[in-house]
């Protein structure tokens, strides 16, 4: 029975590595584990303890297998390279795995709504209930109103507002710990025009209260990183090798594009400008996304309302949350060309027949911000933005 139970641990550990590979910790629920392994939950915490110690135990199996003395064939070289960097990466993440406070706070509630204390608790309920609770925080999205936790064979379900409500002097206490460096932003020390955004990484960042509250104090340039449970990693990964010919890459987290008038005014489409695959160009001279338009304008001002969005649907309209951007104006009409952009914006826009062929010209430089060049190809008269400003 021994060797049995070797055979199909070390076949778990090499499934649920897939898992963790392909998906990330944060991202590798305790039922994708299930599945992978063809354990069920409670042999799964009867080996490994918990989802924590499976993660660790994938990890440290790796890292033998990589070692001068797994690999005796490999070059001195080869089986060295990395070693401190490896060592670093495995206790980053076996030490920042365990320690979610969102998750403890989300516990506290489960346990307040069924009415059992911590105490009560055998060792494998309370890793089992706290498996629970991460997997229940890493899947909540901006529309989940509860969540459902099986406490010892009872339903529990859990009102997301508790939650938020739990967490929030979480995030308050971060929020004070940058206080800092928010009151520079604030004094203009640094100048913020050429800050495209504050990027959220790291498996905290998952949580929809967390964005939404920093969006309060620092607005739309507030993003959540696309791996945010993983770009931590992934970047110390790249670091560690350097023998890699990867070039690490910033693409933008959201869609982004402008709604316009179509079939002479009776109807908007969006046109989605840049999207999720977009990316931006590097001091090492690869160019960042380009794209242009053409069209003839049909009024006397262009008035550019940009949006974010998750991205488009197969009709071309935005899907997910709509986020107000930027607005940008330019005059169409040369007469108004004297006229500031805070002045323009009090005119009147007014359809004009037969008005000059203008050119929309997008790119996303080395800082991730959006450059936006509008010219009036009939006279080479243009403006250029960058959103968030105009510069000229």
């Amino acid at each position: 029975m021994g060797r049995r139970r070797t055979f199909i641990e070390n076949e778990a550990i090499n499934s649920a590595t897939a898992v963790f590979a392909e998906r990330g910790f944060a991202g590798a629920s305790v039922d994708d584990l299930v599945r992978a392994t063809g354990v069920n939950r409670a042999s799964l915490y009867g080996v490994f303890g918990s989802k924590d110690g499976l993660f660790q135990r994938c990890l440290t199996e790796a890292l033998a297998a990589l070692s001068p003395a797994a690999t005796p064939g490999d070059s001195a070289d080869a089986a060295g390279a990395g070693r401190e960097e490896l060592d670093l990466i495995l206790v980053a993440l076996m030490e920042i795995a365990p320690g979610d406070p969102a998750v403890r706070e989300a516990l506290e509630v489960a346990l307040s709504r069924a009415g059992i204390t911590e105490e009560d608790l055998s060792p494998t309920e309370l890793d089992d209930l706290l498996d629970q609770c991460r997997d229940a925080k890493e899947h909540l999205t901006p529309q989940s109103r509860r969540v459902l936790i099986i406490l010892r064979g009872q339903d529990v379900v859990l009102p997301v507002s508790d939650l938020y409500t739990a967490c929030t002097p979480l995030i308050e206490r971060s929020l004070a710990t940058m206080a800092p460096l928010v009151g520079r932003m604030d004094d203009g020390s640094p100048d913020l025009t050429d800050i495209a955004g504050v990027y959220l990484v790291g498996g905290a960042s998952g949580l929809p209260l967390v964005p939404r509250l920093l969006r309060e104090r620092f607005g739309r340039r507030v993003h959540r990183s696309p791996y945010p449970g993983a770009s931590t990693a992934i970047g110390l990964a790249i670091a560690a090798d350097r023998t890699s010919d990867y070039d690490l890459t910033d693409r933008l987290s959201r869609g982004f594009g402008v709604f316009r008038e179509a079939d002479g005014g009776h109807r908007l489409t969006f046109d989605a400008i840049l999207s999720p695959e977009s990316v931006q160009a590097s001091p090492g001279g690869r160019e960042g996304t380009v794209l242009t338009r053409e069209y003839d304008a049909a009024h006397n001002i262009g008035w550019y309302r940009f949006v974010e969005c998750a991205g488009v649907d197969e009709g071309g309209e935005p899907r997910g949350e709509i986020a107000p951007y930027q607005d940008i104006v330019f005059p169409f009409e040369s007469s108004l060309r004297d006229v500031d952009d805070e002045e323009l914006r009090t005119y009147s826009v007014e359809r004009r027949d037969h008005g000059p062929r203008i050119q929309e010209h997008y790119r996303v430089d080395e800082a991730g911000l959006v450059r936006v060049t509008i010219t009036d190809l009939t006279d080479g008269y243009s403006r250029r933005y960058v959103l968030g400003r105009r510069t000229l």
